[in-house]
């Protein structure tokens, strides 16, 4: 019998080929819209918009389905960091090794400002244990911590990145034990006397150093753990990493009954608050902390900016505090009037009384765009893919039509490579920083845009982005930041921000009988996505108590709390709602949808 080889190669290749099309194209055809095709190559050109797509409903098994992807994705980092890596900071997921502060080379900031020796992927994901209801190994991971972690290696770090994933790791974990209401159930370790909360005030001493000889009271951007602030310092810091220490600092002031962490952090916000420009109320993006100059006169919403608006919002929700709440108002007020370019949302989505625009001109699709904060005129052409946590800022001040169309423009340009690129240029229509970290903006968005919509539209975007992180970023140890959106080529590391936020937001976007979901109002979470139960008792400050003052801003209970802050949030009557009817349709008309993917050249 005569073997006809070639006619066997072709079956296989025909095996192959099939599995390879049911595995790449027929979810995105069964499952979310009936004419997606599926981007298994690097031509994305041929995306198809979504403005042709018919929208779906999104299963209920289907979303269990992707919850537990979701939590699978989640352990295969995990269990591979603490096999590889742990005690080393991150995990080098291609070749299944550790990473560490490079000791070699001091100027390393892209490693040196994050990694610390202090095992920052573990204390990073304690409270991700948490809401994958993994109270066993949450426990071991706190007694891994405690064992393993110390301060005292004389590390040169940021104070930005130390504070939301260190610090903040620390304190949400330690709140999340003594959470009297135990709405996870008793997360106490055997034998814990608070020591999460020592070593956090351990690291905000060591902090403080970056505070000393500033007459500005702006922080110095690093500091070294051991001996404070490096000699040869550039004394320049970006907005951001000098603004958004305050719920992390002030939490643990109050919870010590020490105002002198609040208190730093506090006047390092006024301080730049005081120095936004006369004419546009508008901040810089990089500031002297000796001479108050703003040094770099960009304002945007992306890096260097990003998290100063979130965190004025989010300590008002957080501490109850009016000043920020009216801080953050302005400031919103500021970038709308300069920033927001192209036509309001709400006049898109009819939800305002203004005519339609003249027959003659159709302006832009709305964009956010890149000023001089001094003139408000246009700095540059691109976005940059922190800038996509804004439309979850929107959503939490109840903006809810301009998070749509914030979103909306992020999603696109993403469609366009499955990642969003850390730079694009919106005038030549191409990325002009190629790499993504597997950041978490765009998912957290999508996660809190759901949360408030309960639009399926936004499990799709989920589910679209965890299957891209599955096609591309996976490898034999971990996920891989994407060293080219374009050519999908990797880099061999792991952020620890992967599993702290990016896996958090995909695995509650589709848990949807999570407890912080179902008590949503009682949780917020810090720029880092740690999660902090909001509690009034934590509005009230010690000290003053302690003097006599009482506390006159106070709220008597959490449920003043929240009805007081429904109101307040309101920002000039913006406060939309979301008509159930919506809840079946796309976000946005066709008509925009095909102008905004127009616009990013998809």
């Amino acid at each position: 019998m005569i073997f006809d080889w070639w006619a066997v190669f072709n079956r296989l290749w025909l095996m192959v080929a099939v599995t390879n099309l049911m595995y790449n194209v027929l979810p995105y055809i069964t499952v979310l819209f009936p004419n997606l095709k599926s981007s298994v190559d690097n031509d994305t050109s041929r995306a198809a918009p979504l403005s042709s797509l018919t929208h779906r409903t999104f299963s209920d098994e289907l979303r269990v389905q992707m919850k537990e992807e979701a939590k699978r994705m989640f352990y295969w980092g995990y269990d591979n960091y603490l096999n590889h890596a742990f005690p080393y900071d991150e995990l080098n997921p291609v070749n299944c090794s550790g990473r560490g502060h490079d000791w070699e080379d001091s100027s390393n900031l892209n490693v040196n400002d994050a990694l610390g020796d202090y095992s920052l992927t573990l204390v990073d994901t304690l409270d991700t244990l948490v809401v994958m209801g993994n109270i066993s190994e949450f426990k071991r991971a706190v007694q891994l911590v405690t064992d393993n972690v110390a301060f005292d290696r004389c590390t040169t770090v940021q104070v930005f990145e130390a504070t939301i994933r260190v610090l903040g790791g620390l304190l949400s974990a330690h709140l999340l034990i003594k959470d009297p209401k135990k709405l996870f159930g008793d997360l106490t370790p055997a034998n814990y006397e608070d020591e999460l909360l020592s070593m956090a005030h351990d690291l905000a001493s060591r902090l403080l150093p970056a505070f000393q000889n500033s007459s500005t009271g702006i922080p110095a951007p690093r500091v070294n753990l051991c001996t404070g602030t490096p000699v040869n310092l550039v004394p320049e810091t970006c907005t951001a990493g000098a603004g958004t220490l305050t719920i992390e600092f002030s939490l643990l002031s109050r919870l010590l009954g020490d105002p002198v962490y609040e208190n730093l952090a506090r006047r390092s916000v006024r301080s730049m608050w005081d120095r936004r420009n006369p004419r546009t109320g508008l901040l810089g993006n990089v500031i002297n902390i000796h001479t108050g100059q703003w040094t770099g006169r960009m304002s945007g919403l992306g890096a260097g900016l990003d998290s100063f608006y979130e965190y004025l919002l989010k300590s008002f929700i957080f501490f109850g505090d009016r000043e920020d709440l009216q801080m953050f108002k302005e400031m919103y007020e500021s970038i709308t009037k300069y920033l927001r370019k192209g036509r309001r949302c709400r006049d898109i989505l009819g939800t305002s009384g203004r005519g339609p625009d003249p027959p003659d001109h159709t302006p832009p699709p709305p964009l956010y765009v890149n000023v001089d904060y001094g003139t408000g005129r246009l700095a540059n052409h691109w976005i940059d893919s922190l800038s996509a946590s804004f439309s979850g800022v929107q959503v939490l001040a109840g903006d809810l039509d301009e998070a749509i169309c914030t979103h909306a423009i992020h999603y696109s340009i993403w469609r366009k490579y499955d990642f969003l690129p850390e730079r694009y240029d919106w005038k030549t229509t191409q990325p002009s920083v190629l790499f993504n970290p597997l950041r978490p903006e765009l998912v957290e968005s999508t996660y809190l845009l759901y949360q408030a919509t309960r639009n399926p539209f936004y499990l799709h975007v989920g589910s679209d982005i965890l299957k891209s992180l599955e096609r591309h970023a996976k490898t034999k140890c971990g996920y891989a930041t994407i060293h080219n959106v374009v050519d999908k080529s990797l880099e061999d590391r792991m952020e620890s921000f992967f599993l702290s936020e990016t896996s958090k937001y995909l695995y509650l976007l589709f848990d949807k009988d999570n407890i912080v979901n179902r008590e949503a109002s009682r949780f917020l979470f810090t720029t880092e996505g740690h999660l902090l139960r909001v509690d009034s008792r934590l509005h009230r400050k010690p000290w003053e108590e302690e003097e006599g003052g009482g506390c006159s801003r106070c709220f008597a209970d959490d449920s003043q709390r929240a009805l007081v802050k429904a109101n307040e949030t309101s920002l000039a009557n913006l406060c939309s709602t979301y008509d159930s009817s919506r809840q079946h349709s796309l976000p946005l008309s066709r008509e925009l949808l095909g102008e905004i993917e127009t616009m990013v050249g998809l």
